[in-house]
């Protein structure tokens, strides 16, 4: 009488295998850019208590905040407003005052925009322009016209 012990140790090692790697694959499902939208609703949360709180810190109401930060979730600006607010009433902490100012900031931010468009390209400051050579006979015929 032979025992039979290999395929079926053979059978239930396989299968551990395939479910341990299964395992490790899913555990970086985040790393495969698979949406999870309960994930960006919370890091949308999470950004924009934050948000609130440090509008709250820096001495803005809470309508200035809501301004300056549109894409916000206002629930959660609120919400990391009144944190702050709450905390910085106990703990007796002063507020900061922001150095640049909304609309310092949003001309700087725009002053930065236009010099990135009138800014030529590297690549082509270093190309001087080629003519068209349409345009070099047309300056050829104004020449001879200008000379008579």
């Amino acid at each position: 009488m032979q025992i039979n012990v290999k395929p079926r140790f053979f059978k239930t090692s396989a299968a551990y295998l395939v479910l341990t790697i299964t395992l490790l694959a899913l555990t970086a499902c985040d790393r495969l850019g698979v949406p999870d939208p309960a994930r960006d609703a919370a890091i949308k949360e999470a950004d924009s208590r934050a948000t609130g709180s440090a509008c709250r810190h820096a001495g803005r109401g809470i309508e200035d905040c809501y301004a300056l930060n549109p894409d916000a979730a206002r629930a959660a600006v609120y919400a990391g407003w009144k944190e702050m607010n709450d905390y910085m009433r106990e703990n007796n902490i002063q507020e900061v005052k922001p150095e640049i100012g909304a609309k310092s900031a949003e001309k700087v931010a725009t002053a930065e925009a236009d010099q990135k468009t009138t800014e030529p390209d590297a690549k082509d400051a270093a190309e001087p322009k080629k003519e068209k050579s349409s345009d070099k006979k047309i300056s050829k015929n104004t020449e001879k016209k200008t000379e008579h």
